[in-house]
């Protein structure tokens, strides 16, 4: 089946395209949610939530970007509105003034997906999901303050202390 076809049967209720698509899909936007709720619980909620909205809001995709994209996005909101509301979204160090410069930070040994989930576990949450917005997602400062409702300066301070934080867990584990 074409993704064109899912799409249309997707908008026309189609139990079974319904059923293939959250087979399809779950396992990897699971992944998304778990990246920002540490709870598996959290996680769960939101992926259910994202996918009643993809559900529900199919006929809003209008075929511009990826169609994974548009789902990606819909998750992150998900788990994103899950966090507001849940886990009261800090941003610590929020007086931290950022330097503009090159930290050089990557992981560049072999790291298991779960040890990087442990190691994104162990972070803030306000670290946590400003390094998954512009680090996994994409985003640049300007789309991440509008998203969380924090200045530019906020999200770069959260960056670079989320970056130092995992470095020294990384230390910490004999990693780096």
């Amino acid at each position: 089946m074409t993704e064109q076809a899912l799409i249309e049967r997707l908008k026309e209720q189609d139990r079974a395209a319904q059923k293939w698509l959250y087979d399809r899909y779950s396992p990897v936007m699971f992944a998304v949610c778990r990246r920002y709720l540490q709870r598996r619980e959290d996680a769960e909620e939101a992926l259910v939530s994202g996918f009643y909205k993809v559900f529900d809001q199919i006929k809003s995709f209008m075929g511009a970007g990826s169609f994974e994209g548009w789902i990606r996005r819909i998750m992150v909101n998900e788990a994103l509105m899950l966090l507001r509301k849940s886990h009261h979204l800090v941003f610590p160090g929020d007086d931290f003034q950022p330097v503009d410069q090159q930290d050089g930070f990557s992981i560049e040994s072999d790291i298991s997906a779960r040890e990087i989930l442990e190691l994104l576990d162990d972070l803030p949450n306000g670290y946590r999901t400003v390094f998954n917005l512009y680090v996994l997602e994409g985003y640049k400062h300007q789309e991440i303050a509008d998203i969380l409702g924090i200045s530019i300066n906020t999200s770069k301070s959260q960056l670079i202390l989320a970056k130092e934080k995992l470095k020294g867990l990384l230390k910490k584990k004999g990693i780096v």
